[in-house]
């Protein structure tokens, strides 16, 4: 038996019975439509978490802050030696943070000093945040700029005494007004206001924040370049933080060890610094959700194969009738030369057709169900290969065991019996 004439004869004797045919889909297409949405949901939540991560700065991610790494010492010669390379070696500073920049290969760095000013509005007096960083800062924790500008290169080299507002600073002292071009009095500094920070976008759009409360203190304060701070903030020179991102996964591993090695070689081999892996700390959540996420998934699929199993067992019952009424077209088939082999192949043929247009239709709706969704609420969702290949795959495998038992029914059929069957 030729593979075409079965594939034709299989087709020909679906189009025949169409609403019996249509019946019999329906679960098959229920169960992949099932298996390949629960695929997108699933798929759609990492890549939620992984984009939010990315865009809070937290994944790959180095923080360098002063302080020594060395441990209690019993031994009074080694505690003396100590506190006399902490008096004789300079803290982390802003030199440091430029040595970092300009000799590691990294997606992104930026530092911080954390400080805190007095602003007098009428006759009240608050206490104000106030922060030196750098605009990598900004576009790492992707706070975008509302109105304005960040401060330039040029400002930040030049210590110059310039400053952009947090969205919630300006909006609890600058209600309604465009404060850029105007000057603010923090205690003893005067700043000229370049710029003010938009509302936070990963607040305001679709998706979870993991740190809401620390992005909202972030836009209460007062952000001046991180030079100016290093000099005319009472810090000594000294930086409370130097934050590092890598580019990926691999090279993080090497970033944490050149860094160190780096700040060794210009505090004289004293750690008088220590390192938050950030980053080590997120891939290990990272893993755990996708192990999570494995578990998840082959939940949704064992839920979501009952469905084609349902389907196996409709597509079965349908060619168990399919042999009584195809009697006489069984018994002609073998009088003309048709072996068991055929006759078995044909139904086959039939089950696997069913089962593959029912994995087409469900893929089709899955595919517009999840277009939907996505305009919906305004996140992209993705149909997942993954889940396409095994719904279809299931579903080829629920027909080829639905047609098993049938087609060896119809290919043991006596053919005198067959024929006369109806009379």
């Amino acid at each position: 038996m030729h593979f075409r004439d079965g594939v034709h004869s299989a087709f020909q004797s679906i189009l025949s019975h169409k609403m019996r045919s249509l019946l019999t889909l329906t679960g098959i297409v229920i169960g992949v439509l099932a298996v390949v949405t629960m695929f997108s949901s699933v798929y759609a939540l990492k890549a939620l978490i992984k984009n939010n991560m990315e865009n809070m700065g937290w994944n790959f991610s180095l923080i360098v802050t002063p302080g020594s790494d060395t441990p209690d010492n019993n031994n009074t010669n080694a505690r003396s030696s100590i506190r006399r390379a902490k008096q004789s070696i300079p803290s982390l500073n802003y030199d440091d943070y430029e040595a970092l920049r300009d000799n590691l290969v990294l997606k992104s760095i930026y530092g911080m000093i954390e400080s805190s000013s007095l602003f007098r509005i009428g006759n009240k007096t608050r206490n104000v945040r106030l922060r030196a960083t750098n605009t990598e800062y900004f576009r790492n924790k992707t706070y975008k700029i509302g109105q304005g500008r960040y401060f330039n290169d040029y400002e930040n080299e030049n210590s110059m005494a310039v400053a952009v507002l947090g969205y919630h600073f300006a909006q609890e002292y600058f209600p309604g007004k465009k404060p850029v071009g105007e000057y603010l009095q923090l205690g003893s500094h005067r700043f000229r206001i370049v710029g003010v920070l938009a509302a936070d976008v990963l607040a305001s759009g679709n998706g979870m924040n993991f740190n809401t409360w620390e992005r909202k203190e972030d836009l209460k304060a007062v952000y001046v370049p991180l030079k100016y701070g290093a000099r005319y903030l009472g810090t000594g020179g000294t930086v409370h933080q130097v934050y590092m991102q890598a580019a990926s996964e691999d090279a993080y591993a090497s970033l944490k060890k050149e860094a160190r090695q780096l700040l060794l070689s210009r505090h004289n081999m004293y750690p008088n610094f220590s390192f938050m892996d950030v980053g080590d700390f997120l891939l290990s959540i990272t893993n755990e959700i996708d192990k999570f996420m494995k578990k998840w998934n082959i939940t949704l699929i064992a839920i979501a194969s009952i469905s084609l199993i349902v389907g196996g067992i409709g597509l079965f019952s349908t060619l168990l009738i399919s042999i009584q009424e195809r009697m006489s077209e069984i018994g002609i088939r073998k009088s003309i030369g048709a072996t068991e082999t055929d006759i078995f192949f044909y139904f086959i043929f039939e089950a696997l057709a069913l089962a593959f247009w029912g994995a087409v239709s469900g893929v089709f709706f899955a595919w517009l169900l999840i277009t939907i969704i996505a305009k919906a609420i305004h996140f992209p969702l993705y149909l997942p290969i993954q889940g396409v290949v095994i719904g279809m795959g299931f579903s080829l495998l629920i027909g080829f065991a639905s047609g098993v038992y049938p087609a060896l029914k119809a290919a043991r059929i006596d053919p005198i019996q067959a024929i006369y069957y109806h009379e």
